[in-house]
Order: C-alpha cells, then sequence, then structure tokens
C-alpha cells in the first residue's frame, strides 16, 4: 500500500524504520491459484495489505442500489469520476477512518466477481519520464469502490479499470487482482496511462512482490492478454527496454530490477516458491524468477495462508516475522489484514465466494471464512481505531502479535500453533455445516439472513478463542518478567 507514514517508524524496530525509509511506499505481497493447481479446484486470490503497525481494517458489505451517487470524489488526491445509478453489492475491507481514502483493498459482488488492490510498486526512470503518473489520476484509495460494483467477470474488471486508466490516468504503478469461478486476471499499471494484464493459467500459481512481474506479452492472444492501446508502439516510440519482433516484455519495459528489489521484493518470491515449488531449485539471490510456477502438489486454501505467513521459516534467513536480518519477509509488523478470496466449485452460486479475512498478522492470527451474500457484517469488524479497545476484532489479533514477538518461537509452538488448528477446524466444521443448511434454503432474503448471521458465529468463535489465548499469553509473558531486586523481609 502506498500510505505509510514515516512517523510510524518508531513503533517497530530499527531495521524495520531503515526499510520504511528506504522503500517508504510499498507493502503487500499477493499468492494467485489457478483452478487446476488446488486441491478443490477452486479459484483462489490472496494477498497480505501492509502499511502501519497499529492500523485497524473493518470488514463491510455495500447494499445494491438502483439510485446510487453518480460522482465519485476521492478525498485521497481528488480524483473525479461519474458513475452508473445502479451498483452491485460488494464486500470491501476499508480503513478505519476515510480521512486519506476508503482503501477497500479487497471484495466479492454480487455477480461472484472479486477484486484485490492493490499490489504497490515503481516503474522505471525512463517509462516514468516518457508517461508521468497524474497527480488526480485512479489510486488504490478509490480502486474498489469505482470498479467492483459495477464488473460481470474478472475479464471485464481489467477491462474497466483499463478505461480508466487510458481516459482519467493513473496516481501510481499497482498490481490488482480479479477472480470469478472460472478464471483469474492478474492486471499491472506500468504509468500514468500504460497497463497490460495476463490470464493466471489454471495449472499454475504466482508470488507476486512489490514489483512488475508481468514478462511477455502475446497480444493477439486476447484469451489470455490484454493491454492499453497501442502499448506495443508506445514502448518502441520512447526505446523502454525489451522491446524485440514487436513483442514487448511488461516488466522489462516498465518496471524495475534493482539492488532494493534484490533485498525487499525478490527474496519473497524465492520464499513463496520453495514452499509451493520446493523441487526448483533456487536462492533468493536470484536477479529473476518465473511468474508462474506449477506447484509439486495441488495447494490448498490452508497452504494459501501459510505463504503469507512466511518469514523464511527454517532458513537462516528466519527473521520470525521481523525486519531484522538480510531480506524483507512475507510477513512483518505492518500487516493490517490477510485476505484470501476463494471461489467454490460444484456449490450453489450464493455461497460459492468465500472470503477468508485474518486480521492483524496471519502467521498469528486466523482466517474467518465470510459468505458475502449478505445484509451486514459481524458486529466486531465494524469498529475499532488506531488506539486498543477490548472489543474489536482487529485489535483482538493484533494483541495476540505483540504478545507473542518477545517471546515468538516459545509462545508459537506451545501456545498459538494449538489455538490455530482448533479454531481452524471448528470454524470449517461450522461452514460445512451451513453449506448444507444454505442448500435447503430457496428464498433469497432468507438465505441471506441466515448467511449473515452465520458469518457472526464465525466471528464470535474465532474472537472467543482468541480472547482466551490472548489471557494465557498475558499470564506466560508475566511469569517471564525478571524480579531484579529481593523483597524486604
Amino acid at each position: 500500500m502506498k500510505k505509510l507514514h514515516i512517523a510510524m517508524v518508531t513503533m517497530v524496530s530499527s531495521m524495520a524504520a531503515l526499510w520504511m525509509m528506504t522503500d517508504p511506499a510499498l507493502g503487500c505481497t499477493t499468492v494467485l491459484v489457478g483452478k487446476s493447481a488446488s486441491t478443490d479446484g477452486s479459484t483462489m486470490i490472496a494477498r497480505d495489505e501492509d502499511a502501519h503497525t497499529a492500523w485497524t481494517k473493518r470488514f463491510v458489505v455495500h447494499p445494491q442500489t438502483n439510485n446510487g451517487a453518480t460522482t465519485y470524489r476521492s478525498v485521497g488526491n481528488d480524483f473525479t469520476m461519474t458513475l452508473p445509478k445502479t451498483q452491485q453489492r460488494y464486500t470491501a475491507t476499508p480503513d478505519w477512518t476515510s480521512e486519506d481514502g476508503t482503501y477497500g483493498e479487497d471484495g466479492i459482488n454480487q455477480n461472484n466477481v472479486a477484486m484485490s488492490g492493490t499490489e504497490s510498486s515503481e516503474n522505471n526512470q525512463k517509462a516514468a519520464k516518457a508517461d508521468p503518473y497524474v497527480k488526480n489520476g485512479i489510486s488504490e484509495d478509490s480502486m474498489l469502490d469505482v470498479v467492483l460494483p459495477f464488473i460481470d467477470s474478472a475479464k471485464d474488471g481489467v477491462l474497466r479499470l483499463g478505461q480508466i486508466v487510458e481516459t482519467k490516468g493513473a496516481a501510481e504503478s499497482d498490481g490488482i487482482i480479479f477472480s470469478d469461478k472460472n478464471e483469474i486476471w492478474y492486471m499491472e499499471i506500468g504509468s500514468g496511462h500504460e497497463w497490460a494484464a495476463v490470464r493466471v493459467p489454471d495449472n499454475q500459481y504466482a508470488v507476486i512482490p512489490n514489483q512488475m512481474m508481468i514478462g511477455k506479452l502475446n497480444l493477439k492472444d486476447t484469451k489470455n492478454y490484454l493491454s492499453s492501446p497501442n502499448l506495443q508502439g508506445f514502448v518502441k516510440k520512447h526505446q523502454l527496454k525489451s522491446y524485440r519482433n514487436k513483442q514487448v516484455n511488461f516488466s522489462a519495459a516498465f518496471g524495475t530490477n534493482s539492488k532494493s528489489d534484490a533485498q525487499y521484493n525478490r527474496p519473497r518470491v524465492w520464499d513463496g516458491q520453495r514452499i509451493l515449488t520446493p523441487s526448483k531449485k533456487q536462492t533468493p539471490q536470484q536477479k529473476h524468477f518465473a511468474m508462474f510456477m506449477k506447484p509439486d502438489k495441488k495447494i490448498s486454501r490452508q497452504k494459501v495462508g501459510q505463504v503469507l505467513g512466511l518469514h523464511f521459516n527454517g532458513t537462516k534467513y528466519n527473521s520470525t516475522g521481523k525486519w531484522t536480518k538480510e531480506y524483507r519477509p512475507i510477513n512483518v509488523p505492518t500487516n493490517m489484514e490477510s485476505h484470501i478470496i476463494q471461489f467454490r466449485q460444484n456449490v450453489p452460486a450464493a455461497i460459492s465466494g468465500i472470503q477468508w479475512i485474518a486480521l492483524a498478522s496471519p502467521d498469528t492470527s486466523v482466517y474467518v471464512p465470510f459468505y458475502t451474500t449478505i445484509t451486514d457484517t459481524p458486529a466486531q469488524y465494524k469498529i475499532g481505531t488506531d488506539h486498543y479497545d477490548s472489543q474489536s476484532a482487529a485489535w483482538t489479533y493484533k494483541q495476540t502479535k505483540v504478545l507473542v514477538d518477545p517471546y515468538y518461537n516459545e509462545f508459537v509452538k506451545k501456545y498459538v500453533r494449538p489455538a490455530q488448528a482448533t479454531t481452524n477446524q471448528e470454524l470449517q466444521a461450522n461452514l460445512n455445516a451451513s453449506d448444507q443448511k444454505a442448500k435447503s434454503i430457496t428464498n433469497s432474503t432468507d438465505l441471506a439472513a441466515y448467511l449473515t448471521a452465520s458469518n457472526a458465529t464465525q466471528a464470535d468463535l474465532a474472537q472467543k478463542n482468541f480472547t482466551t489465548l490472548n489471557a494465557k499469553l498475558m499470564e506466560a509473558a508475566t511469569a517471564k518478567t525478571p524480579i531484579k531486586h529481593k523483597a524486604n523481609l
């Protein structure tokens, strides 16, 4: 995310402060899994949202309306555009305050199309000079709200956002994910008006850091590649890198591959790929990684969550979620929320899309499954600010992270992993039961009410378990407090 405040560096380690000063605009890690690469045939898109150490996120649902606002203005950078009156229902995970923009980030609309944005990136100087960013162009804070309520497929999402970038301009470079039951598209904005997108191969996955990853484009194959008009001509005219035989390598032309990327970005790709394709022998020092890889074994939703919580576990680069060593890990102190959006096959459309949300760090939190054919979201996911409270889900899971950190290796193994395992089993059992009940409900109003209530049950269960866990962690941490003086007798 492009909204880090340098003032926050005092709340994290000195190495984290160094990273923020050298790369203040970047955060997040993306994982994409094609339907033939997943264990159950689901499409899965996922991302850690990183920006602040003490910044709560919420989970909301925007209702369908035929009389919606037709003029949109971002308070973040004054981006404006006209919207259709008819707007679909959609979910989102906005910031607790809209002072700097809503940052809706991720959600599913009523047509079962998902969007996650954004994976922040940077472009190279030559591309930036050829097509500068537009100060009041579209940016991360407004993308979800002006795209997701108006699209009918993953590909439709690419085309709508692409048209906005072409006409209104972009204020930044980003990677954006769109998915539906059948396919996943990954889109990158390379400059003020230029973009490209690729369809994720069904039998492959991708782990994407804050770096452009889309390579060679076969723009004659519109089933798998899309781009801004005359992208080839633009690259040729401005003599951007890797234009050969009328073919564009997008990341080479617009992206970076610098010393900063060698520390901040590429090692995260290595970390994810070593878990999902361990047969591929690579090192974090490589200058290039394939964007798409075939997994050694089909990928489960739980495996995606494991990748999003990685910090070079089991290697000499292990950072236990902190920036204390050489490379920037996937799991960092600035994780605010992590989501896995799954479209399941062989179930009714109303319950196909599940938005799994883990607030705070996915390494010490738990992914709670939420249906999105709903009328409301759980109460504890609609509250919470940048000040601690004992009620919001965001601070419950953040408290776990804070209590674990000083004694990470001991507390994670002894307390956190058992609590996560128990909670995951209970959440999955509830989801299986509610799936069966939902299949028998034919009235759409009754179904939405039931799914809304089911979400509340899941949220309560997980938060209760972690409140109990936090009490154990507090007692265990207190017991480790050293006694520095003898009591007077």
